[in-house]
């Protein structure tokens, strides 16, 4: 199958990589609603949807990575659900006038846009922020600094450890690849000089990879550059592999990188660095056996080296001799000061994940999670999981079973049970709309944090 384009995947992300799996509104009663919009002082839009029968609630969405266009739910089912319930709905653009990774602005600009709506809609009783993939970042943000505007979060598959990790694991497993594939790009992994140029890079590895993959040897090392990814060993259209099968983990992972994974990843690079003013990331001084020991797939990575006969050992011992790549580090700072969340939370937030995400991994919720605790707000936390494969593949069900846990939690003050996976489920299943798949799951480590 063709490898997607940044263009093609970045603005599925922009509709949460949902809309084609949930399909279209339905419903002979579907609700109608004002349709407002507006600009703001930077260049953004904003819109906002207010049904016929609003109950009061406010929801404040974050949209996620690409496009930098005006969007207010997570895709076209749950707009129009959540419509359905009594819900208005409202949200940025974010400043079109830089990068997608539009970290700069795009706090204020939600802010901005809740204050249009109080101005020109009408005056909520309670605002609910809800971010998914690059905006639950945003929307943890929004949960950290929105006391007195906000009431409550809810993210959605949010890239919640930040931009700094994010861009640290993709190099992790960037330089693998390069290094045993393609080794004349391993000095061409950072500072792209174009979007281009990165997408010309992500073709180059992505063949390198399908070329590895017809050997034993190639696929270890594909097993090794997917562990420091974080990436997810279950793959669309597939079965869950059995624990101890590690080849076919294997292939699935292969399946997600030849699907266009890194067509995307590596593209999107660079509009990091372009936000940040530089390179982000950075690899010197990284112990490579250390990173791969915290990874949840050292024994398939193990085992698949032993099946190959190659000395792991004698792998990763080149991996950190060549580790040489520096960062900028006032980029570095532009990108800590923006794109980090965690520091604390001034409201309630549940987060909910698909355990097989392939580009905001799971794991990164056990990053933020040790960040909200040690900022001493783990009570207002908290975290659960969606037996799915896929980026943001979430059912109009799961979205508004989640919602009302955070409604729960506002009402009571108390979480309870609400955001268990198993009230969630049954939350979810008396809404009768298009199932759910709630489970009880711990995220592992989050490898390539620095």
């Amino acid at each position: 199958m063709p490898r997607p384009r940044l263009s093609t995947l970045a603005a599925a992300c922009a509709t949460a990589l949902t809309t084609a799996l949930l399909g279209p509104a339905t419903g002979a009663h579907a609700t109608t609603a004002e349709h407002y919009s507006g600009a703001l002082s930077d260049g953004a839009t904003w819109i906002a949807d207010k049904p016929e029968q609003w109950n009061g609630t406010l929801l404040l969405f974050s949209h996620g990575f690409g496009p930098t266009t005006a969007a207010d739910a997570p895709s076209t089912a749950a707009h129009q659900a959540l419509l359905d319930a009594g819900y208005a709905l409202v949200g940025s653009s974010y400043d079109p006038n830089g990068s997608m990774w539009a970290l700069d602005s795009a706090e204020r600009d939600q802010f901005a846009a809740l204050t249009a709506f109080r101005r020109q809609v009408g005056t909520p009783t309670r605002v609910i922020s809800v971010g998914q993939s690059m905006g639950g970042l945003i929307n943890a943000q929004i949960a950290r600094d929105g006391a007195g505007r906000i009431d409550g979060a809810l993210g959605l598959c949010g890239l919640v450890a930040g931009g700094v990790d994010l861009d640290n694991y993709q190099l992790d497993a960037e330089y693998a690849l390069a290094t045993f594939f393609d080794p004349a790009d391993a000095d061409a992994l950072v500072n792209p000089d174009s979007q281009a140029d990165a997408a010309a890079l992500a073709d180059r590895l992505t063949k390198a990879v399908e070329a590895a993959q017809q050997t034993p040897a190639g696929r270890a090392r594909i097993a090794l550059a997917a562990a420091y990814l974080n990436l997810a060993d279950w793959a669309p259209g597939q079965q869950p592999p059995a624990r101890d099968d590690f080849a076919g983990q294997e292939q699935q992972q292969y399946a997600w990188l030849a699907q266009g994974l890194l067509g995307f990843i590596v593209p999107a690079r660079w509009s990091v660095e372009q936000s940040a003013g530089g390179n982000t990331s950075w690899n010197k001084g990284v112990d490579y056996a250390g990173l791969l020991h915290k990874s949840a797939h050292a024994k398939q990575v193990a085992a698949l080296y032993r099946d190959a006969g190659l000395n792991l050992r004698t792998d990763l011992n080149q991996l950190t001799r060549g580790a040489d790549i520096t960062a900028d580090p006032a980029a570095v700072a532009h990108l800590k000061r923006t794109s980090t969340a965690g520091q604390g939370l001034a409201v309630p937030l549940l987060d909910i994940h698909t355990t097989a995400d392939q580009l905001v991994p799971v794991e990164q919720e056990s990053v933020f999670a040790q960040r909200v605790r040690s900022a001493g707000d783990s009570a207002l936390l908290r975290q659960a999981y969606v037996a799915r494969q896929g980026h943001c593949n979430f059912t109009t069900a799961e979205v508004v079973a989640a919602l009302h846990a955070v409604e729960h939690r506002l009402d009571t003050g108390h979480w309870d049970n609400a955001a268990t996976a198993g009230e969630l489920q049954h939350s979810a299943d008396e809404l009768g709309l298009d199932g759910a798949a709630f489970t009880d799951y711990r995220p592992s480590r989050l490898t390539g944090t620095r």
